[in-house]
């Protein structure tokens, strides 16, 4: 079993336009109404870096800032964790594009926005961070593996780390072979102890597969969860939104499950 505390939480989505304005939303006191993500380019980014990052980092950056604003701290002392199902699917499109046609000289700044740790570049520059940064994949389990990896680098350091998970659709034709349904990303702020701005402890553990993972209880919020593998999150956030001691139980690998019991602070 494994215990942190969540200390700030970073939230955009469809009809989810930051954690504040989200929780009556999440905590079932007010109704979800979807909508197109508000993205928008960050403003610690220097212009040229500004007019050159892809949406993935634009989502990246908007959830992360505001993990850290919430939780207080300082986003360049800390480590990071990047976890996304996708990675940057446009310019992978734009670049097989270009293969595909006479002309296959890729440019410098689309072959630097293709590799998977993009956005975690890009947030060093941002924050002027020097802090050890990961980034993972673990196909519609991506949110759950960089949750548990976030964990375990807490457990191991002794300080705060950051979970960022992201995804962006593809476009077509890469669309047609793996959906997703929306633009969402979530961030994390986790350390070892609790604080003032510790909004609830969380224990982690596994269980077996054959037990179903928690669903929304509104549909349309339900049809985010499924079709987003970042939106995986939204479970958990419906409880760190009402602060009450719940447990949540996600998907990971095909015979575990990750449950998180989670209590208010």
């Amino acid at each position: 079993m494994m215990r942190v505390f969540v200390e700030g939480v970073g939230l955009l989505g469809p009809g989810l336009t930051g954690w504040q304005a989200s929780l009556p939303v999440l905590s079932g006191q007010g109704a979800y109404r979807a909508a197109p993500t508000e993205i928008r380019a960050s403003d610690l980014l220097p212009v040229a870096e500004r007019r050159r990052s892809p949406v993935t980092v634009k989502l990246a950056l908007a959830v992360g800032e505001e993990a850290f604003k919430n939780a207080g701290r300082d986003a360049a002392a800390a480590a990071t964790v990047f976890a996304s199902s996708s990675g940057e699917g446009e310019t992978l499109h734009q670049m097989c594009e270009t293969l595909a046609s006479a002309d296959r000289d890729v440019s410098p700044t689309r072959f630097h926005n293709s590799v998977h740790n993009t956005a975690s570049g890009y947030w060093g520059i941002a924050t002027r961070s020097h802090g050890a940064s990961t980034s993972i994949c673990c196909y519609d389990a991506s949110f759950v593996a960089g949750l548990v990896e976030t964990v375990a680098q807490v457990a191991a350091s002794g300080k705060p780390v950051a979970l960022i998970s992201y995804d962006q659709p593809y476009p077509e034709p890469l669309h047609s072979t793996r959906p997703l349904a929306a633009s969402f990303a979530a961030a994390l702020v986790l350390a070892p102890r609790a604080a003032r701005c510790s909004l609830a402890a969380l224990e982690l553990g596994f269980i077996d597969g054959a037990v179903p993972a928690t669903r929304m209880s509104n549909p349309d919020l339900e049809e985010l969860r499924l079709g987003a593998p970042a939106a995986r999150a939204l479970p958990l956030l419906r409880v760190l939104a009402c602060a009450t001691p719940e447990s949540v139980d996600m998907d990971f690998l095909a015979s575990w499950r990750l449950r998180i019991a989670v209590s208010p602070c």
